[in-house]
């Protein structure tokens, strides 16, 4: 962990022994690569996210970071996601899958070993039916 030139915090990565630079990757990058990799999950209806980004995504704008959080620190990479999950599923199936997913595409992406990847459930996604038959989900 490192602060780059403008002082954002970054993870630098040794290069090895072919002294051709140095690589660094943003904490941002990390939370897009684990927001991407939790909603590919069965089961995982949403991402929590902020007013912010639900202002945003209406203007058009994805945003894939959303409902991760990431902390580097000395001790490692630690990641939070914050999710709603579909009604009926297993939820300590469909966490353990994110979880999985998400430390085996940071490791295919980037080569960084996440020390923890906590899921934190924070709502049920139900779904009704309308008045013609077709499955709504529900707000």
């Amino acid at each position: 962990m490192a602060e780059n030139s403008q002082g954002n915090q970054v993870l630098e990565m040794s290069n090895g022994e072919n002294g051709m630079g140095r690589i660094e990757i943003a904490p941002e990058v990390i939370e897009v690569i684990a927001g991407i990799a939790a909603s590919e999950v069965d089961g995982v209806e949403k991402m929590r996210g902020s007013f912010a980004s639900g202002v945003v995504e209406r203007l058009g704008k994805k945003n894939h970071g959303k409902g991760v959080r990431v902390d580097l620190t000395e001790d490692g990479i630690k990641v939070d996601v914050y999710c709603v999950i579909a009604f009926g599923v297993s939820i300590p199936a469909v966490a353990q899958k994110i979880q999985d997913n998400i430390r085996q595409a940071l490791l295919n992406m980037t080569a960084l070993q996440v020390d923890e990847v906590n899921i934190h459930v924070v709502g049920i996604q139900f779904e009704t039916k309308n008045t013609e038959g077709d499955l709504v989900p529900e707000v």
